[in-house]
C-alpha cells in the first residue's frame, strides 16, 4: 500500500461516524449486562433506601448462591453449544441423597463428596447419551429432567428430609450461613469458584476446546479436538455443580426437598444468557454470568422490598430471558455488520 493510499484509508476510517452508544454497549457482551445491573440497582436504591444496606446486599448474595453455582455449570454447557434442562431436577436428586446420608448419621466430609459424586454421575449419564449415542441434548436433558425429578420423589415418598438435628449438618450450616467478620463465607466461596471457573475457561486447553466446539463442532473435530470427551466432561461439570448447589440449598433450607422451585431452571438459564453467553455457543464467560445472577437477584430483591407478589417474579424472569436472547442475536448481527465494514 502506498503512503497516499494509507493516508486515504486513515481519513476514511476517521470520517466514519462513531457507532451509537447503544450499539457499542451491545457489541460488548459484558457491557450491556453491567449497564442493566447498575441501572436497576440505581432505581431500586432510589425507591427503597434499605436496598444499599450491608445486610440486604449480603442477603442478595446468600439467596442467589444456589443459582450462581448452577449457572457456573450451565455456562460451560451453553458455551459448548448445548443446554442442560435437567439442572434443577438433578439438584433436587442430589439434595435428597445428601439428606438421606445426613439423617443416617454420616459426617459432612462423607455426605458432601457423595452428593457431588452423585451429581457428577447424573451429568455423566447425560453426557454419555449426548456424546457417544448421538442423541439430541434437548431430548436427553428433557427426559432426564423427568427421571431425576422422579428419583427425588421416590427416595422419600415425596416428602422432605429434615437435617437440622443431624450432627453432620452443623458444618454445612456454618459454611452456608456463617460469616468471617461481616463477610459471609458463602461469598468468599462464590468468588473462589468464579476465579477457578474463569481460569479454566481462559487459560486451559479444555477451555479453548470448549469455545472451539461451540463455535464450530466440525471444525473443532478436524483440528484434532476430542469432541465426545469434551462434551462428556462438560455435562459432568454441570452435574458436579448440581451436587454443589444441593449442598448450598440444604444448608439454607435446613432440609432436603424433593420439590423443585419451578423458576430455578428459568432463572439459571436467564442469568447465563443475560451475562452475554451466546445461546448458539462459542462465546461467553462466567464473569458475565455473575453479573446476570446479580441482575436477577437485584430485581427479585427490589420486587420483595416493594411488596410485589412473588407470583410476578417468574413472569419477570421469563420476559428477561426472552429479551436476553433477542439482544444476543442483535449483538451478533451488529458484529457481523462491523466485520463486513472493516473487511
Amino acid at each position: 500500500m502506498t503512503a497516499t493510499n494509507a493516508r486515504s484509508a486513515v481519513m476514511t476510517e476517521r470520517s466514519r461516524p462513531a457507532a451509537p452508544i447503544f450499539q457499542q454497549i451491545l457489541q460488548n457482551r459484558y457491557a450491556g449486562a453491567l449497564f442493566s445491573l447498575l441501572l436497576v440497582s440505581a432505581i431500586v436504591a432510589a425507591t427503597q433506601p434499605v436496598f444499599l444496606t450491608w445486610p440486604n446486599l449480603m442477603n442478595i448474595v446468600k439467596s442467589n448462591s444456589v443459582v450462581f453455582v448452577l449457572a457456573i455449570g450451565a455456562t460451560f454447557v451453553v458455551i459448548a453449544g448445548a443446554i442442560d434442562l435437567a439442572v434443577a431436577s438433578a439438584t433436587a436428586a442430589c439434595a435428597m441423597v445428601l439428606g438421606l446420608l445426613l439423617v443416617a448419621g454420616m459426617p459432612a466430609y462423607v455426605a458432601i463428596p457423595a452428593a457431588l459424586l452423585f451429581g457428577g454421575f447424573l451429568g455423566a449419564i447425560n453426557g454419555t447419551l449426548i456424546s457417544y449415542f448421538k442423541i439430541s441434548f434437548f431430548v436427553v436433558t428433557l427426559g432426564s429432567l423427568s427421571m431425576f425429578q422422579s428419583f427425588a420423589l421416590i427416595v422419600n415418598d415425596g416428602g422432605s428430609i429434615s437435617v437440622f438435628s443431624s450432627p453432620g449438618f452443623a458444618p454445612i450450616s456454618a459454611f452456608v450461613n456463617g460469616n468471617i467478620g461481616a463477610v459471609p463465607i458463602i461469598l468468599v466461596f462464590d468468588l473462589a469458584l468464579l476465579l477457578i471457573a474463569g481460569g479454566v475457561l481462559r487459560y486451559t486447553a479444555f477451555g479453548r476446546a470448549l469455545y472451539a466446539i461451540g463455535a464450530n463442532t466440525e471444525a473443532a473435530r478436524l483440528n484434532g479436538i476430542d469432541v465426545k470427551r469434551i462434551m462428556l466432561l462438560v455435562f459432568v461439570i454441570a452435574g458436579l455443580m448440581a451436587g454443589l448447589g444441593s449442598v448450598v440449598q440444604v444448608g439454607r433450607l435446613t432440609s432436603a426437598s424433593a420439590e423443585i422451585d419451578p423458576t430455578l431452571l428459568l432463572t439459571v438459564l436467564a442469568a447465563v444468557l443475560i451475562g452475554g453467553t451466546a445461546y448458539t455457543g462459542g462465546e461467553g464467560g462466567v464473569f458475565g454470568t455473575m453479573i446476570g445472577v446479580l441482575f436477577l437477584g437485584v430485581i427479585q430483591n427490589g420486587l420483595t422490598l416493594s411488596g410485589v407478589s412473588s407470583f410476578w417474579q417468574g413472569m419477570v424472569s421469563g420476559l428477561i430471558l426472552i429479551l436476553a436472547v433477542w439482544l444476543g442475536g442483535l449483538r451478533q448481527v451488529l458484529r457481523r455488520r462491523r466485520q463486513a465494514r472493516i473487511g
